[in-house]
């Protein structure tokens, strides 16, 4: 464990894992909700575009105070939340060097968008005409208010749709690309965990029954290993993807089943140098059955290899998903990067330069993939001391 401590892949998945476990916890909004106009830049990016933002006026605080640096919002809404009956009260916008606009009523229920013809028209606006740009044409301090009238307990929210959010934008659809990454890590983690693990599972179950029993089982489960691995692996897992369905465990299910011969080899292996050993030779002369020498003797002979095995297996299952879903083979309603990079693929992310959609999940990938190459190589040198040695 010491010498794990040190590699930087160890500490890379622990952060990794962190982030997939608290997942929704670090955005205030669900991974799948609209949260700003698509393809919104990051915060951090194109400082003259206005930040996405919401603001809240209440009896207690009724006005806020703005200082526009920017060019017009690219959307602008409003509605009431909670109980505020016929209040005769109105939403005022004070612009720099122009008396205050009433902009809406607050009442029970009302809502109201920058692109509606009603809105416009309340605003003295002819029906093609941009609200937005109307209402906020220059840079300077503007004051959003209530007007005077009785208390009321609900709350008037106006969004202001700008072209900045978040840490790395928006997708086509306006969700946070943030959040979606995060999300994402959850995915990548399961299917290449737990394909693996079934691999290994399988793998290690076929691999003793070859090198232990020896004879026609040895011949037939290796001639099945060779046919497998003849078999280009990318048609095979599209043809029953769409067989089996685009479901997360579905598509662990076909990677564990196409992935498991070459542990079955390496334990194979393994077994033909340790089953004609002197003290397997005396467990038989003893009387011990073949599977408690199985269980008890030659099984925790197979641990480390399988470990390193098992570790270095898991950047191939999270390759073979990322690769299924980018070709929409995926279940459209999971999240992972490989469905990142198709729908940005898909719906012009290239076009409309929206590279913070292509370069994080793709980054996450690579980051992931050899996070566990590092642990598995490390895994690999403690079972083979032999390794360790060479490379030095």
């Amino acid at each position: 464990m010491k010498g794990l401590a040190r590699r930087w892949g160890f500490w890379c998945l622990v952060v990794l894992t962190i982030a997939a476990i608290l997942g929704e916890r670090l955005f205030a909004a669900s991974p799948g909700d609209q949260v700003a106009a698509p393809f919104s830049k990051p915060i951090w990016l194109g400082r003259y575009l206005p930040p996405t933002m919401e603001l809240r006026l209440t009896a207690d605080s009724p006005s806020a105070t703005l200082d526009w640096r920017y060019s017009p919002p690219s959307g602008l809404s409003l509605r009431v939340e909670g109980p505020a009956g016929e209040t005769g009260r109105f939403v005022e916008l004070v612009r720099p060097g122009s008396p205050p606009l009433r902009l809406a009523p607050v009442r029970e229920g009302f809502a109201a968008d920058g692109r509606d013809i009603a809105f416009k028209r309340s605003l003295g606006l002819p029906p093609f005409k941009d609200a937005s740009a109307h209402l906020f044409p220059e840079r300077g301090e503007y004051v959003l208010s209530l007007t005077d009238g009785p208390s009321f307990e609900g709350s008037v929210v106006v969004r202001l749709e700008g072209g900045r959010y978040g840490l790395l934008g928006t997708d086509q659809r306006g969700r946070d690309a943030a959040a979606l990454f995060v999300t994402g890590i959850r995915v990548s983690l399961i299917v290449g965990l737990f394909a693996a693990l079934l691999a290994t599972l399988l793998g290690t179950s076929l691999g003793l029954a070859a090198g232990y029993l020896g004879g026609w089982v040895d011949a037939v489960l290796m001639r099945t290993v060779d046919l497998l691995l003849s078999i280009p692996l990318l048609p095979v897992l599209m043809a029953l993807a769409a067989l089996w369905g685009r479901g997360l465990w579905q598509l662990v299910l076909i990677l564990s089943v196409f992935s498991w011969m070459g542990t079955a080899r390496t334990v194979r292996s393994l077994i033909l140098s340790l089953r004609d050993a002197p003290y397997i030779e005396g467990l038989r002369g003893l009387g011990a059955s073949s599977g408690y020498i199985l269980r008890r003797h030659l099984l925790p002979e197979t641990f480390p290899v399988l470990l390193a095995t098992m570790t270095l297996g898991v950047p191939g299952a999270i390759l073979s998903e990322a690769g299924l879903s980018f070709l929409g083979l995926s279940d459209p309603r999971v999240i992972s990067w490989g469905r990142m990079l198709h729908e940005a693929h898909s719906f012009g992310a290239f076009a409309a330069g929206a590279w913070w959609l292509l370069i994080p999940p793709g980054t996450g990938i690579s980051i992931l993939c050899l996070a566990f190459l590092d642990v598995g190589k490390h895994l690999e040198e403690t079972a083979d001391p032999r390794l360790r040695r060479s490379r030095t």
